[in-house]
């Protein structure tokens, strides 16, 4: 199994850390190679299953398997072989710390996160 765990601070409040984070189409502000993204449903919760569109045109899915509101948000691939988990904690009302945890049950990572991705994000984040 192969890990990648990045953690970055972030000068928002936890709340809409959160919110933008599960918000589509959001993700493709931050995260390369994602054009577009939708879910199935316009209230997110647990099941929750959102299509991601790469810029390639090619498009994957995964499922909201937990969903714990302003703390954690877990997602699970189609194939059930890749995870990842995003943990949010305050450091006080203006600014949190956000915990990015992926991991596959067999092989290697195809695409890990890098700290890079963290850091748009953050950016993104605080211009708002």
């Amino acid at each position: 199994m192969q890990t990648n765990k990045l953690i970055i601070s972030i000068n928002k409040p936890i709340h809409e850390v959160f919110l933008f984070t599960i918000t589509p189409p959001n993700s493709k502000y931050w995260i390369p190679g994602i054009s577009n993204e939708t879910t199935n449903e316009l209230s997110i919760r647990t099941g929750t299953v959102y299509t991601l569109m790469r810029t390639t045109g090619e498009s994957f899915k995964v499922t909201l398997t937990d969903f714990k509101q302003d703390k954690m948000i877990t997602f699970i691939s189609t194939d059930k072989n890749y995870h990842c988990r995003y943990t949010y904690n305050s450091l006080d009302e203006k600014s949190c710390k956000l915990e990015y945890y992926e991991w596959v049950d067999k092989g290697e990572l195809d695409e890990p996160f890098t700290l890079a991705v963290l850091e748009k994000l953050k950016s993104v984040l605080e211009a708002l």
